[in-house]
């Protein structure tokens, strides 16, 4: 009989070794939170994707698919791109339109001024965003 035959020796000489598997097997599946918490960490600006990947269980692979699919996501449910504005005393800087090219710029709207703050609204504008954009400026404080 050969060492390579899978079969039980008859005469009881050789010991095999067997692997127990247990369990469902298959692959780890990570919940919509979990991945969501990993993708929030990894876009920490000090974090290391490795290692946010590493604690969480999952390769950096994973990790960087995760991101690409909740921005691929965010990018088709259109959802607004905020950029962190600080509102600062003093002069606002406007831009006179005849400066810019004509092609270029269309006449707004509305324009809206609240306090010091001046605000113009397209007609394809956005209504959340501009709702939103003008709640925010009537809670900031007017200028000391």
């Amino acid at each position: 009989m050969s060492r390579l035959d899978p079969s039980i020796e008859p005469n009881g000489s050789g010991l095999r070794r067997i692997e127990v598997i247990t369990g469902t097997g298959g692959r780890r599946r990570w919940s919509e939170d979990e991945k969501a918490l990993a993708v929030e960490e990894s876009l920490a600006p000090d974090a290391v994707v490795s290692q946010v990947a590493r604690r969480h269980g999952a390769t950096p692979q994973q990790l960087f698919t995760w991101r690409r699919e909740a921005r691929r996501r965010a990018e088709a449910e259109g959802a607004p791109a905020f950029v962190p504005a600080i509102a600062e005393n003093g002069a606002a800087v406007r831009t006179p339109a005849s400066l810019a090219p004509k092609s270029e710029v269309a006449a707004p709207v509305v324009e809206i001024e609240i306090g010091e703050a001046h605000v113009w609204v397209w007609r394809d504008a956005d209504i959340g965003m501009a709702t939103a954009i003008l709640r925010a400026l009537r809670t900031q404080p007017g200028p000391k």
